[in-house]
């Protein structure tokens, strides 16, 4: 392996430095981005019943925005549910952003892995294509052994420049479409709390004007 790396040239380190980033971006996200941390199901439910016992207060909605980032997003709206329901949801609104964006954390450099790792490959064929027309006119083609040399540094670095770059756009994608499932989800379930929550109101204003 180290005679293949070796004979890369010095392109092969950032190529490899691009590749340990990746895939600890890609373990990190793996592990954040899970459904269960980020959306856990029946969290509206819970409030619901919370809010029938009238056991809701400022300890409920803190532990609540502990709990996950729709947890966050709900607590939010919780803090304000006292108010209108046009203030309720730009509070959602507002701490939905913020949690979108931590969602969304090291995807950037992610997606620019896989976009400048075929290039150092390019670069390293460029190189290693140097190398050999540099023989080439020093010492002709008589010594393969030395063109060899210049030719596999560029398709080594070719190489491994997509090999990095290939499972690299492929989890940028996913993790892409992962989070925008998410937040479609988010705003599902605070959409359910604003009906809970301004509802009830609804109906029990009615019921009092009957």
């Amino acid at each position: 392996m180290w005679e293949i790396v070796s004979a890369g040239g010095w392109l092969m380190a950032p190529i490899i430095f691009c590749s340990v980033v990746s895939l600890a971006i890609i373990a990190e996200r793996s592990w954040t981005l899970q459904r269960s941390r980020v959306a856990p199901q029946h969290l509206v439910a819970k409030i619901y019943q919370l809010k029938k016992n009238q056991q809701i207060d400022a300890n409920t909605i803190v532990a609540l925005r502990d709990t996950s980032p729709l947890g966050r997003v709900l607590a939010s709206g919780l803090a304000s549910m006292d108010r209108s329901r046009e203030v309720m949801k730009e509070s959602i609104e507002e701490t939905g952003q913020h949690v979108t964006h931590e969602l969304e954390r090291f995807l950037n450099p992610l997606g620019t892995i896989a976009a400048i790792t075929p290039l150092l490959g390019l670069l390293g064929t460029v190189v290693g294509m140097i190398k050999v027309f540099n023989v080439i006119t020093t010492q002709g083609v008589g010594n393969p052994t030395i063109l060899a040399g210049g030719i596999s540094e560029a398709l080594i670095t070719t190489a491994a420049g997509l090999s990095v770059a290939i499972p690299t756009l492929i989890a940028h994608r996913y993790f892409r479409r992962k989070v925008d499932d998410l937040v479609v989800t988010m705003e599902q379930e605070a959409v359910k709390l604003v009906e809970v929550i301004h509802g009830e109101r609804s109906v029990s204003t009615g019921a009092r004007a009957a």
